[in-house]
């Protein structure tokens, strides 16, 4: 009898064990549950983060299973088609400085203030921030690196024209583009046409207009108008350039800059700091007569890159503790020791590896002149139509330099077709 009831009991505590098995889970279950991986996909673009970071981050993060895919071509056509196709989005994707075109689109990804980045804002540089953030306040974008310019100049050749060629001197002697254009006709004059000023029309408006805060539009999205005196300046200073004889007409990224480069054709350029390696690789010959001083005009920007999670993720908050991770001052540091990336967190400027000298520039440590030019960039307003409307004023700039175009002429038809773009 003792032995029945022990059976009954046990047949019921049994039953009793399945049922609430029903409901819930079993702590060999629970164990998996929780160590199950967050599934991340991160798109970017060859040497945009560093490859050996991104492996540290799968170290960092043992409940992510980051998929880092590089994504090479035109990396902007892919992500807009992929956009357009709503499928196959990844979590996290890289956007260069092409971002304002995506504000049109800011549904599509997190506002990152709502996950927690204006807890971090105060440690990256205030012009840089804004330009990831939409006129309608919306944080689409967290700040990588950064393209702070200045002059790249051979000290050897401005030395042989008589100007000087120290960088402290360089940058205050020839502190504005009409002291730059000057210094361009004494070199014209030593050499006798043979070495020019700079590179190209392009050049000149490109760095004019980086230096002031209105460009095309205005944050409401209205259209400022060529009348604009930023641009009208920009437009006439890369003009008398050209009527002056100062530029090589030497396209950048081509054979034939980089040989002018390469034998002593072109004496200087204000360019972005990412320039340093460029130029390192298209004029080994040249090492050690390159220095950097301030540019005339002002400090501008050219470039750098933003992070954004795209709203079909399922894990914005694992994506964000990977950015901001990423893209922390510390790493951000770490980045410009591998690949000159430069940061946009001021606060790592006066870190030893900033201050290294560098042998094609002379010895020279130009991290402390890109710095100071990062700190003093205007903050200016882009919108996501400048790029059509910048394209066709550069184009027909180069019909200026290249076909002798009359500038009289071209600027009325430039204006035209300006307004003639915006229409459609």
């Amino acid at each position: 009898m003792i032995r029945r009831k022990r059976t009954c009991w046990t047949a019921i505590l049994l039953v009793c064990v399945m049922l609430v098995s029903g409901c819930s889970i079993w702590p060999g279950q629970n164990d998996s549950v929780s160590n199950k991986k967050v599934t991340l996909t991160l798109w970017y673009w060859n040497r945009s983060i560093d490859d050996k970071l991104i492996a540290k981050a799968k170290e960092k993060f043992p409940n992510i299973e980051l998929t880092a895919q590089k994504i090479g071509g035109d990396f902007k056509a892919k992500l807009k088609t992929t956009l357009a196709a709503r499928s196959g989005e990844p979590d996290i994707v890289a956007l260069n400085d092409w971002i304002m075109e995506l504000f049109p689109s800011e549904d599509r990804f997190y506002n990152l203030y709502n996950l927690g980045a204006g807890d971090v804002e105060d440690q990256y540089l205030d012009w840089k921030w804004k330009q990831g953030v939409t006129p309608d306040g919306q944080m689409i974008g967290f700040p990588m690196d950064t393209g702070p310019t200045a002059l790249f100049y051979r000290a050897d050749l401005f030395k042989e024209a008589g100007l000087p060629s120290e960088p402290e001197e360089v940058a205050r002697q020839i502190n504005n583009w009409d002291a730059y254009s000057a210094a361009g006709e004494k070199i014209k004059e030593k050499f006798g046409g043979k070495v020019f000023l700079t590179d190209n029309i392009g050049t000149v408006y490109n760095q004019v207009l980086s230096q002031g805060t209105e460009r095309y539009f205005r944050p409401d999205g209205s259209f400022i108008g060529m009348d604009s005196p930023l641009v009208k300046q920009s437009w006439d200073t890369a003009v008398s350039f050209k009527q002056k004889g100062l530029l090589a007409n030497a396209d950048g990224w081509t054979p034939g800059w980089n040989a002018a480069m390469n034998n002593g054709e072109i004496a200087s350029f204000v360019g972005a700091v990412w320039m340093k390696q460029v130029l390192q690789e298209a004029a080994p010959d040249t090492s050690g007569k390159w220095r950097v001083a301030r540019a005339p005009g002002g400090d501008g920007n050219n470039g750098g890159s933003f992070l954004s999670i795209l709203k079909s993720s399922k894990h914005p908050k694992e994506a964000f503790e990977v950015i901001q991770w990423l893209q922390s001052p510390e790493n951000q540091l770490e980045q410009y020791k591998t690949l000159n990336l430069f940061p946009s967190a001021p606060g790592v400027f006066d870190t030893p590896a900033m201050k290294e000298e560098e042998p094609f520039f002379g010895g020279q440590a130009t991290g402390p002149v890109f710095a100071e030019s990062a700190q003093h960039v205007p903050e200016a307003f882009f919108g996501e139509r400048y790029p059509s409307v910048h394209n066709i004023i550069t184009r027909r700039l180069n019909d200026i330099a290249k076909q002798n175009a009359n500038p009289e002429q071209v600027w009325p038809d430039t204006v035209h077709r300006v307004e003639r773009e915006l229409q459609r």
